[in-house]
Parts: structure tokens; sequence; C-alpha cells
């Protein structure tokens, strides 16, 4: 009857089960157990029947199984059925048990055929069982049939690699004898995560359903994919059998019988059939549970280990304790200031190192985000010298203007700083959603109200920094270009740069040569070189007109012309000043910049665009944007300066100020603190769960102490060879010649066995300290 001496450890499992049922998924706990596995219809009900020697299981086509079944059965001397779902409640009659299994699993998966992967929990006292723990998974399916999903396969597969993959499961694999083996999904399965054969037992069954003159001994004897647990043959009833109600007892009468009198079993009898299946899946099981059970331990050590500060707190806590309120009132307003404190500067002790949090999302904001928003403003420059223009025109009314005027300028300027409130108003948006989120994160929502009200309170006091800064421009500023130097020699914006070759110098005065020019609203200079430490010249841009100038037959250069058209001389006694280019995209891109300078070409068709049609008009526009740049810079460098400043000011220390100082004396005004420390449905569930893991941690660590595990073990049976055996070197049947198992096998050697001899009943004669399991071939 099992391993003697350690026949505790299985009803040990079944201990820690019941103790960690109700917290098990939460521990992330995976108790040694042995999943059923095999196709629809390959006898896997009938074997668990066969165990129990009732029928109890629901049957019929397609997918009964649709929901694991996890079957405890303990020895005892009554008999009866309990489910987990039903606790109390005995069954004696086990017909009611199949219909309970039945109306279990339609509760959650409906009557479509769908699987669900919630157990069911059955556990059954008998005194003709030996102790084991099954899982009854759904068979392995193709082909959907009626309203099932149509993935239902790969679900059905995903359900049993979920049991079968875990370290503590043993892999009881059931195939049919009358396929072939070489395609047996449950096999193959199992190979998928047991790779070493270390967790997989094989069960052939329907054997009495061979085809006549063919049989399973070469897989029963494990010299055809073989495994290092081997296989065991069973009989198990007729669909006919069952229908006629057949009783098991009978049944396995007649399972014995077929293998004393079976030409081809006859020789291995006594290591087939149900009974010596359950002995060695209970020796087998026993001796996993020892090997798995000191790393089951640790894992739960561990875990306790983790929970006890909480529940030692959750332990000494009273809800209604008024002095508890108040003082767990005062410890959370700290710990909030605290938190907040350590979020906004970083000086928590966890730093999270995937994202922006805090502080840091507030220091991107400053520096990186709000200076953008400012960039965007001034981004569009032909936008801001459009309205430079008709800045310059309107101030002029029907005069027409020699002098660049102030009035101008200063409207610009004010309708630049005022398109600052907006990005102001987006940044102190974004600085007080991220201020929220903090605040979220440290959880105390009467500050969040609070603070609502106060960004709205500084949302109008930043505003009235823009407006400061439109009341009064600031000419004499000393960053401000215009008040550097005298307007004559006001240095205006670069427009362009760049090498250009002047054409028409005569041969003897050098002839054509390279300068480095450069372009502004004023005049055109060029130098010896890039460096521009030598000037050569400097033409004023007054008066002038570019033409274009015909490309010379042997040149490679594309030529433009500059003269006055005054008829005075543009450089030295030149009255036009040839201007060569490398290229039609280079020249395209010169007379552009000059076009903007206020150079206009010689005939320009139908005439310019309006706002272009003036020389000295677009020198002045040029004059301004270039005022309105040097001073929107100072505005926008006192803007990224002072907006920071204000909100750390009136904003982030005010709340830092307001939780520290003003929140307790708010809380307290409010009259409801009392209620505040009311402890939540969630908080008083987690403290409940914390207690309930803590409890059952401690139970099942104190029942794993009680059982000793000292005593000796059966090892392992030895390594096989267990690669697939290709399929053009199996038997092939008569019949179709495909391969198979139905065929008479032509000898093969047998392999010897390892492990001793076993007496006639099934119980191993041991000859030393240490036990081995029988070998599942025959001597």
């Amino acid at each position: 009857m099992g391993n003697r001496g350690m026949e505790d450890l299985i009803p040990l499992v079944n201990r820690l089960r019941d103790a960690l049922s109700s917290v098990g998924e939460r521990c992330s706990l995976h108790l040694p157990q042995i999943a059923v596995v095999g196709g629809q219809s390959a006898g896997k009900s009938s074997v668990l029947e066969n165990f129990v020697g009732r029928d109890f299981l629901p049957r019929g086509s397609g997918i009964v199984t649709r929901r694991p079944l996890i079957l405890q059965l303990l020895s005892d001397n009554t008999e009866y059925g309990e489910f987990l779902h039903c606790q109390g409640k005995k069954f004696t009659d086990f017909d009611e048990i199949r219909k309970e299994i039945e109306t279990e699993t339609h509760r959650l998966t409906g009557s479509n055929k769908a699987i669900s992967p919630v157990p069911i929990h059955l556990r059954i006292h008998s005194p003709h069982v030996l102790n084991l723990t099954l899982v009854d998974l759904p068979g392995i399916t193709k082909v959907p049939v009626g309203d099932q999903p149509t993935d239902i396969e790969y679900q059905v597969r995903d359900m049993i690699m979920q049991y079968i993959c875990k370290e503590n499961c043993l892999i009881l694999a059931v195939t049919p004898a009358n396929t072939d083996l070489a395609n047996s999904d449950a096999l193959k399965l199992a190979k998928d995560v047991d790779p070493q054969g270390l967790r997989t037992i094989g069960v052939i069954t329907k054997l009495d359903l061979m085809d006549e003159g063919t049989n399973a001994r070469q897989i029963l004897e494990n010299k055809l994919l073989p495994l290092r647990r081997g296989y065991i043959g069973v009989v198990n009833r007729s669909q006919k059998d069952i229908d006629g109600k057949k009783d098991i007892k009978e049944a396995l009468r007649a399972e014995k019988e077929f293998f004393l009198s079976h030409p081809a079993y006859k020789h291995m009898s006594e290591k087939m059939g149900t009974p010596y299946l359950q002995r060695i899946l209970n020796q087998q099981f026993t001796n996993h549970i020892r090997d798995t059970l000191p790393a089951f331990r640790s894992h739960l050590q561990s875990q306790l280990l983790a929970l006890k500060k909480e529940a030692e707190d959750y332990m000494q806590f009273n809800p209604n304790d008024p002095a508890r309120r108040t003082k767990t009132l005062l410890q959370l307003v700290q710990r909030f200031a605290v938190d907040f404190e350590k979020l906004i500067e970083g000086s928590g002790d966890k730093v999270d190192t995937v994202n922006l949090s805090g502080g840091a999302k507030i220091n991107r904001i400053f520096h990186e985000r709000f200076p953008y928003e400012l960039i965007k403003i001034g981004s569009d420059e032909g936008k801001l010298r459009t309205e430079i223009n008709y800045a310059i025109r309107n101030t002029h009314g029907v005069r027409t203007g020699l002098f660049t005027p102030d009035t101008a300028f200063e409207a610009i300027v004010k309708k630049q700083i005022s398109r600052l409130k907006g990005p102001c108003v987006k940044f102190i948006d974004m600085v007080s959603q991220e201020l929220t989120t903090t605040l979220y994160h440290c959880i105390l929502m009467l500050c969040i109200v609070l603070f609502h009200e106060l960004t709205y309170v500084r949302t109008v006091q930043v505003m009235l920094l823009i407006d400061i800064q439109v009341a009064y421009i600031n000419t004499k500023h000393e960053d401000f270009v215009a008040s550097k130097v005298n307007k004559k020699k006001f240095i205006f914006k670069v427009i362009r740069k760049g090498w250009l070759t002047i054409n028409n110098i005569g041969i003897m005065k050098g002839g054509a040569k390279e300068y480095w020019f450069i372009l502004s609203a004023e005049n055109l200079s060029w130098f010896k070189d890039d460096k521009e430490k030598e000037k050569k010249y400097m033409l004023p841009l007054d008066n002038l007109k570019l033409r274009d100038v015909e490309k010379g037959f042997m040149s490679s250069k594309y030529v433009f012309a500059i003269f006055n058209t005054e008829l005075r001389n543009v450089y030295k006694d030149y009255k036009c000043l040839e201007l060569a280019c490398n290229s039609q995209e280079e020249l395209d891109s010169w007379k552009a910049s000059l076009l903007r300078a206020g150079v206009y070409p010689e005939k320009v068709g139908n005439g310019p665009p309006e706002n272009l049609s003036n020389p000295q008009l677009e020198r002045q526009v040029e004059t301004i944007s270039n005022l309105v740049d040097s001073y929107m810079g100072i505005i926008y460098k006192t803007v990224r300066d002072l907006m920071p400043k204000t909100m750390m000011h009136l904003m982030i220390n005010s709340v830092k100020e307001f939780i520290s100082s003003e929140l307790l004396a708010q809380l307290y005004a409010l009259g409801e603190c009392s209620a505040l420390m009311d402890e939540s449905p969630e908080q008083q569930q987690h403290r409940v769960e914390v207690l309930q893991k803590h409890a059952a941690l401690k139970e099942a660590l104190a029942a794993i102490g009680e059982i000793s595990t000292s005593t000796c073990t059966t090892p392992l049976p030895p390594p096989v060879d267990s690669s697939w055996i290709k399929p053009s070197s199996l038997p092939k049947t008569a019949a179709s010649g495909k391969p198979g198992i139905r065929s008479h096998a032509p000898p093969v050697p047998r392999v010897p066995s390892a492990g001793p001899k076993s007496s006639p009943n099934g119980s191993r004669q041991h000859t030393s300290q240490q036990n081995r399991t029988p070998a599942l071939v025959p001597r």
C-alpha cells in the first residue's frame, strides 16, 4: 500500500491545499499534483472512475470535461465526497456528485461547450482508494463542434500547459492503444515541458480494442518511444458496459483476467492494470512530494517573512479606537508632507528607473517644454515681417515716412509680449497637472481640491507679470541692441553670408576673384576670406537694383549684376558689379536674399507684391524686425528665468507650506475627522486578506514541520533514450502499411532492468536501506 514510512505526505498536501485554498492564487503557490492529459475519448475519465470504484464523472460526446477537476482521493473508513464550493455538505450518492460537477461547470461555461480555467475541487473519501491528488483536464481537441469558440484547440492546450509546465506537477499521459503512439498529443505536450522525462508517466488504454493480431507489447516494455518512468496498460469498461451499468469491481476483475490470459501481456501482468497503476502513482507521487517539499517550504517561509511586519501591525489594529483615529490622522498628514516633498525634491528611497515623475517632470517643464512653447511664438518670421510692414504704413498714414517710426516698433513689441500669455497659461496648466498627479500619488483628496483653488489665484498673479512687461517698453535696457550703439552705426541682423566671385574686374587689376560676402538690410560687404578680418569694401544698398547676366560660352558660373539706378559707380570706377555663383540654386538663393534686403530686379513683370514694392519700406521692416528680435530676446530670457521662480514660490512652495502647516487645521475645521478615519472597504478587505494569508502560511508551515522527510525514498529510474523514433523506422500495420502499434513487432533485444524484483502482489522486496522503484520493463 504505497511507500511505507511516508504515507502521510499525500494527506499533508491535502492539508496544505485546505490551508491555502483561500489565498493560494495570491501566494503564487504550486502544490504537488498529478495532471491527467489525453485526447478526447482517450479513457481519462474511466481511469479516474476505476481508481474510485464509482461512476461519478459526466459522460457524453465532445468535450465533457470543460473545467479542471482537482480530485483528492483520501483513504478512509467511510465513503463520501465533498466539494470546496459546498463546504460542510457530504455527498454519499455519487450520481449527485456527477450532477453537481455538471451544474458547477455549466454555471461558468454556459451551454455552448466553452471551457474555463477555474477549477472544481472535489475530495473523495473511500476505503477503496490510495491517497492521490489528480487534476482531470479537458481532452485535447482539434476541431470545434457546434457553437464552440473557433480557437477551442488553443484554449485547451493553453489550459493544459498552465498545469503541466509547473515543476511540481507529474504528468499522466493517457493514449489509447488503437491509435498511432507517435502522434499522441498527450506525449507531445509532455515532451515540450518535460524533455528529460523526469515527470511523465505513460498510460495505454483500450488494449482490448486493438485489431486482431496486433498488440502494444513493445510500448508496454518501454522499447518504442521509451519514457523514463515507463508505461502501464489498463483496460476500461466499454461504452456498452457503461450503458449497461456494469459494476466497476467486475470490470477490474475482467481487466486482471485480460492481462493474465493475453499471450502478449501475461508475462508482465503483475505490472499492468488499474490497481498497479494506482500503487505506482501513489509511490511516485509520494516521492515527488518529498523531493519538492524543501523548495516549497522555503517559498512559504520567504512569503511569510515578507508579510510578517504588515500582519503584526494589523493584529494590533483597532478600527474603532478614537485615540488610534487621531494618531492615524496626524501620521497620515506628516507622511503626506514627507512623501510630497520627496517626490518634488527627488530625495525618496525608491527611485523610478523607467519614467520621470514628480519634481523631475516639473523640471523638464521648466527648462524644456516651456522654452519650446516660447520659441514657437516667434517661429513664423514671415508673418512677423508682414505685421511690421502694416504697422509702419499705418503709422505713416497718408504721408510717406523717411525714418523708421518708434511707434511701430512699440506696437509690434507689445503685441509679441501679449502673445506670451498663451504659453504662460499652458505652462501653469502643465505644472498644475503634474502637481495634481503628485498629490494623487500621495493620496489626499482635500489637498487637491484646495490646490485647484490655489491654481486659479496663481494664474492671475502670473498674468500680471506679462501685463507689467507690456506696460513699459524699456529701450534703454543694457542688452537691447539699439541702446548699445548710435543708430548710424546700428549693427543689423545678417541676412546672408557666402562666397561670390566678382566677375568683371579687369585682367590688369587682378581678374575675377572670390571674396567672402555678407548681406545685411543696409549694405553688402565683402572680405578677403571667411575669417572676416580684412574688409575689402562695403556697398550701401540705397538705389541698388539687380539684373541677370547671360552665362558665358566657356564659363561654368551663373552671373547676376548689381547697379545703381542713379547711374553712379557702385564699386570704384565700375558702373555695375557682376557677381558669379557656382549653381543656379545658389544664384536664386542670393537673388531671394537681395530681394528681402530691398534690392529688386530691374524688371519684375507686373510689379512686386504690395508689401515689397518699396525698397525703403522693406529696409524699415528689416530694421524693426531686428529691433523686435533683440527686445523679444530680452523678454524671452526674462520670462524663462522668472516663470519657474514664480511657480516655485507661488505654487509649489505654497503647497508645501499648506500641507505642513494648514492642512491639519483644515481637516479639523471640516468637523468630520472621525468619519475621515473610517476604514475604507478596500482597506478593510486588504487587512482581512493579509491576516488570512499570514495565518494560512503559518498553518501550512506548521503542517510541514510535523512531517519527517528523513525516511528513505525511491530513486527515479535511470535515463532512457527518449528521442522520438522516426516514423519510417516504426513497425507497420499489416492492413495499412502505416506506422503504428497494431502490428506483430519483430523481436527486439530486451533491455535488462536495473530495479529489484517485485513480489506477486506488487510490493517491493528491499535488500538494503535504499529502496528502488520496480522497473516497468519485464525481466
